[in-house]
């Protein structure tokens, strides 16, 4: 064998042979993806310097599209499996295109928030069902794989779209931020036609009692799962939510790093997930979901170790450059995280409660979310930064050895990266 057919058999191994369904869908995703990252990091400038909403009130009006996503979780949950993931999924990307559009013309503040609360509505019922669907379209065995992808397209799209959507912006012509939000819109609507192409869901071995009538009370005393739930909301607190919250109030605050170069650090953790989440789920083929857990938490320890070392270390391209390396290890972390745990809930729920149990595990992620940035809030304004990494770095060992006693509890079928 040549060393061209060498080279192409190992990028053919890289990327996971998944069902044309599962392609279809992240293809979808991703494009929708796309448009989220052309409006979603540049609302805030929007809504202040475009719209001259004050800027307490135009944060307030952006936290609106998380606060309710503790209604859209279980409302998704809901109506996917009362309706069909398909079916819930196209209301909750009408929900969200309305919503983003309405933003692009948000005049005032009440039309502001009502737009803010649609597209947070949508994209909060979305969550769960997009789980749920991927899920079904792909063999158990593929989930970890399915999550991964999915993981790395998702960054991608809202990477490039918030590098178009830099070029196109400009606050003193208002019409510049209404082109990007259209697009927005019309990335969610374009998503719908493609979910008429993906044939019905597959079916796992798990089978409902008859007299287990689907609840949400059901979900709840699953005792296994709430543990993995509780887990995904401690791993959100100590590592999702902190990307926009504890590393740059830290690494920005007085005598640190300036605010420019943020973008340097944002840009090499997407360059890093894009890159590095193929050969990451390869590594991490044949072994436990929860090793790859234990593996990204201890990976966000040290990331925390190094943001503490970097923050005592000036302004200089000594700290600039620990905090790139601290946001390249977030993104190695992340990589390892993707094939986990939506796949473990997946496999731990029978069909006829999946978006119920994603619903429940989409909380524990928008409770990690919320909880994460009142934390460091808390911490920063108090000037108790070193505590604030002290406590990151002590929580994501304790998430570490969670993930190492749930290895015991969990079942095989559910806590395998298959090759």
């Amino acid at each position: 064998m040549t060393q061209t057919a060498v080279d192409t058999t190992r990028a053919t191994r890289l990327v996971p042979h998944l069902p044309r369904a599962a392609a279809t869908i992240l293809i979808g995703d991703a494009v929708s993806a796309l448009g989220t990252g052309m409006t979603l990091p540049f609302m805030l400038v929007y809504l202040h310097q475009v719209r001259g909403i004050d800027i307490a009130t135009a944060g307030l009006a952006l936290s609106t599209i998380a606060v309710v996503s503790f209604i859209g979780n279980p409302a998704g949950g809901w109506l996917s499996d009362r309706l069909g993931p398909r079916t819930a999924l196209t209301i909750a990307l009408v929900l969200s295109a309305t919503g983003v559009a309405a933003l692009g013309w948000a005049a005032g503040v009440p039309v502001a928030f009502l737009a803010a609360a649609l597209l947070g509505l949508g994209n909060s019922i979305a969550w769960p069902v997009f789980d749920a669907l991927l899920a079904t379209v792909v063999a158990p065995e593929q989930r970890s794989a399915a999550f991964a992808v999915r993981h790395c397209t998702l960054n991608a799209g809202i990477a490039l779209g918030a590098v178009i959507a830099a070029f196109i912006v400009d606050v003193t012509h208002p019409v510049t931020f209404h082109t990007i939000y259209v697009i927005d819109a019309a990335t969610f609507l374009l998503f719908i036609p493609v979910l008429l192409g993906i044939p019905s869901a597959r079916g796992t071995t798990s089978t409902p009692l008859r007299c287990d009538r689907p609840s949400y009370r059901t979900v709840v005393r699953d005792r296994l799962f709430l543990s993995v739930v509780c887990l995904s909301a401690l791993v959100v607190t100590i590592g999702f939510s902190q990307y926009n919250a504890a590393f740059p109030g830290w690494a920005t605050r007085d005598h640190g790093i300036p605010v420019s170069a943020l973008g340097l650090c944002f840009a090499a953790n997407a360059a890093t997930v894009v890159l590095a989440q193929l050969p990451v789920l390869r590594a991490l083929s044949g072994r436990k979901r929860t090793t790859a857990i234990g593996i990204a938490c201890a990976i966000w320890a040290l990331s925390w170790v190094l943001a503490l070392v970097s923050g005592h270390a000036g302004s200089g391209w000594p700290a600039i450059g620990g905090f790139i390396a601290t946001m390249v290890m977030f993104g190695l972390a992340e990589s390892a995280l993707a094939p986990t745990l939506a796949a473990i809930v997946n496999d731990l729920a029978p069909d006829h409660l999946r978006g119920r149990y994603n619903a429940v595990s989409a909380l524990g992620w928008t409770t990690g979310f919320f909880l994460g940035p009142a934390i460091t809030g808390f911490a920063l304004d108090r000037h108790y930064g070193t505590a604030l990494m002290a406590f990151l770095i002590v929580a994501s060992l304790v998430a570490a050895i969670w993930a190492a006693g749930l290895n015991h509890r969990l079942p095989a079928t559910a806590n395998r990266i298959s090759a």
